[in-house]
């Protein structure tokens, strides 16, 4: 490692991800050359990962308050207030550019991360998410990130002790060179005792809680600021090493010292490590941070002042705590078996100084304005085109090639639309015994202690939406996020996101990044629906080619008695099958068009925010009053597709009426139309669903009756539920095996 001394250069300052105005802006901040330390943690706190300096000036425009928000974005993660003392604390946060080098550790960390962002807040953790896109099939890397990638999430969360309850995975071309593995982590709290980072008091010890620092993850935060380039192999080092026994230690020894009354203050050791978490403590309090480097616990000999403040070593926190708690807490964490080392103070100077010996000499190799090193990083207004809405493609411009029943069983076996019970089968998503819907439905519900209150949880966004018009697409993501919930009968209380796109200096990158946010805050909006954490990831693209804009959202809905949770799977034959909301047949950017028609086009289904409101007050209500039996959101694939889901769920078939006159039969069955539920009904209570639908000017339809062990369409040849099953099951354990 070059030398505290070495003369910064342009070279160096362009290495470390920093601009060459950017470095101006630092030498007038400080006045003087900074050391390499310096340039180091400067480069950690201003680069994209970090600072937002790209994005911060839109994401002021998304809703962050309401009646159950008890934090919004700005700490470890949000928080949300579920009644009876308790809050749900929760984050998404993406691990892209490492798990695409080292899909194993890349992956795992994520999760490890994401689950200290919850537990550092005072919560235990009880469901992990996740939010998967790949490349295209056939590209030689895919099955191979796809394989790693799961084996990750499946290690850390299977070891750590925490289930995975639900996710999305999807395939396509652009993300070939730039997979996305987004976590979302969930965890129960006291609502009055909520853990902050914002340091108080002066002289104040400052502790390192947790696992060693070792070499691992250097530059990680900094290799996330950037696009891919031919050499992204060689960026392995950077990639952190995770160590889920070690975190499951970390989280119980946290939440003891915590009932304790140990803690002031605590931040999570993640992008960035030892700077940004001790910047961000003292800043957050208006407070300066002095650390003594020769007091970290290091794992590896001879380590440089650079090195400890960028390590990424995963399982470590730093900590604010009360003087006279000291010995107390010290002695938890030496009973957990981990590191406790009191490495600072606080002061009222609002400098950040750290101290190191090097080559026996004791030195300051950092003196930086504390404040400044978040406050005065660059805000960049980028700017932006709006590209031309794509022209709506007509049911009746669209010649189908194949049978409406041909045409599901094709549809069902596609990468997107397939059973992805390969991939949560190796997740434990029953462990702690609090799962009560799994992987495979609309939304994942766990019990929240013992009852009978329940969380409905899910991610979801439709990246060929965004695509096509950004903020249509925005609006979807988070429309769909609504109805995943609804459907399960939850009340949608609050979201996190993940804002995934390519570089944002090209304006029509940056113009899909502004129009989805635009789209997301008018969802969330006229849903009431408050954004209250997330996360940020920009240039993830490689030699310039950029991944489709996905913009994942995570929800978190609230049922009052998990018991009465509806799912997806008919219940009994004789039953009304109803659509609630209309269907015109919209085909633009639908998977009908692009997997059976090879077209990638058109503007994608409008989403309008009054019906999607309406329609599944609607619905939530029909599952509170106990008539619906199964409900399903009509998404990708559109209404038979769903209606097959529902159908290979239960084993159960159904006879379906023709489609109406007016609208082409596959634009009728596959059509995207938003705002959609396929519910079922006992046939003695249809007529009075159609009066309550009536009083409510909710568009409700009778379009077939449950029954046999088939699905049955006037006109075509009945097809099995057993085959469809069989199918559906097939693609990917098939390709994984490499059979397909």
């Amino acid at each position: 490692m070059i030398p505290n001394e070495t003369k910064i250069t342009p070279e160096l300052v362009a290495e470390h991800g920093l601009k060459a105005d950017e470095y101006q802006r630092i030498l007038k901040l400080i006045g003087r050359e900074p050391t390499l330390t310096e340039l180091g943690i400067f480069s950690a706190m201003w680069n994209e990962h970090c600072s937002y300096k790209s994005s911060r000036v839109h994401l002021r425009g998304l809703p962050t308050k309401g009646a159950h928000v008890i934090q919004g974005p700005g700490e470890n993660a949000g928080v949300i207030d579920i009644g009876d003392g308790l809050a749900c604390v929760f984050k998404m946060e993406s691990h892209n550019h490492p798990s695409y080098i080292e899909p194993y550790q890349g992956a795992a960390t994520g999760v490890g991360g994401i689950l200290r962002d919850v537990f550092t807040m005072g919560a235990r953790p009880i469901a992990c998410l996740d939010a998967l896109s790949f490349g295209a099939p056939d590209h030689p890397k895919t099955r191979h990130l796809v394989s790693g990638v799961v084996a990750g999430i499946g290690g850390y969360g299977n070891s750590f002790g925490v289930p995975t309850v639900a996710g999305s995975v999807r395939f396509h071309s652009r993300y070939d060179g730039n997979c996305l593995v987004n976590a979302m982590a969930v965890g129960i709290a006291r609502a009055d005792w909520i853990f902050y980072a914002a340091a108080s008091g002066v002289g104040m010890p400052i502790v390192y809680l947790g696992s060693k620092t070792g070499r691992d993850g250097i530059h990680g935060a900094t290799m996330a600021s950037a696009e891919f380039g031919a050499d992204a192999e060689e960026k392995r080092p950077t990639v952190q090493v995770g160590d889920p026994f070690s975190e499951k230690l970390l989280l119980e020894a946290c939440l003891e010292i915590m009932a304790k009354g140990c803690v002031i203050a605590i931040q999570d050791m993640g992008a960035a490590g030892l700077t940004s978490s001790a910047t961000e403590m003292g800043a957050k309090g208006d407070l300066g941070v002095t650390l003594d480097l020769d007091k970290v616990p290091c794992r590896e000999e001879g380590m440089t002042a650079y090195e400890m403040m960028l390590s990424e070593s995963q399982e470590r926190m730093l900590m604010v705590l009360k003087p006279e708690k000291e010995q107390e807490a010290e002695a938890i964490f030496r009973k957990w078996g981990l590191d406790f080392a009191v490495v600072g103070e606080t002061t009222p100077s609002k400098r950040f100084i750290v101290m190191h010996t090097e080559n026996g000499e004791r030195k300051t190799v950092a003196d930086l304005p504390i404040k400044e090193l978040g406050s005065e990083a660059p805000e960049y207004k980028r700017p932006f085109v709006t590209g031309a809405k794509p022209p709506v493609i007509a049911a009746d411009e669209v010649t189908a090639p194949h049978g409406t029943m041909e045409a599901l069983e094709l549809l069902i076996a596609t990468p997107d639309l397939c059973s992805k019970r390969w991939v949560w089968e190796q997740y434990d998503h029953v462990i702690g015994g609090n799962t009560v819907q799994r992987p495979g439905g609309d939304a994942a519900v766990v019990r929240v202690e013992d009852g009978p209150k329940g969380l409905a949880l899910t991610t979801d966004v439709t990246p060929r939406y965004c695509e096509a018009d950004p903020f249509e697409g925005g609006k979807q993501a988070v429309a769909e996020c609504w109805r995943n919930l609804t459907a399960v009968g939850a009340r949608p209380l609050a979201i996190t996101d993940n804002l995934n796109f390519g570089n944002p200096e090209r304006p029509e990158i940056m113009g899909q990044f502004v129009g989805c946010v635009r789209g997301i805050a008018e969802a969330c909006k006229a849903l009431d629906f408050p954004v209250v954490s997330g996360n940020v990831s920009l240039y993830n693209e490689t030699n310039g080619r950029a991944i489709l804009p996905t913009p994942s959202i995570g929800g978190v809905g609230l049922l009052d008695d998990f018991s009465k949770s509806a799912t997806l799977a008919f219940k009994r034959e004789g039953e009304a099958v109803l659509v609630v909301g209309e269907t015109t047949g919209w085909l633009g950017q639908s998977i009908y068009l692009r997997e059976l028609c090879g077209r990638e086009e058109g503007a994608p289904p409008p989403v309008d925010l009054t019906e999607e409101r309406e329609n599944g007050d609607f619905v939530r209500a029909l599952i509170r009053d106990g008539v619906a039996s199964a409900v399903h959101d009509v998404s990708d694939g559109g209404l038979l597709v769903a209606i097959a889901e529902m159908a290979m769920a239960s084993g159960i078939g159904a006879v379906l009426s023709a489609a109406p006159s007016d609208i082409p039969p596959h634009a009728h069955w596959f059509g995207e139309d938003q705002a959609r539920y396929v519910v079922t009904v006992p046939a003695s209570q249809a007529e009075a669903v159609f009066a309550r639908a009536q009083g409510a000017s909710v568009p409700v339809w009778r379009i077939g009756v449950t029954g046999g062990d088939a699905l049955m369409l006037d006109g075509e040849r009945p097809v099995s539920i057993a085959s469809l099953r069989e199918r559906f099951e097939a693609w990917l354990p098939e390709y994984m095996a490499g059979k397909a």
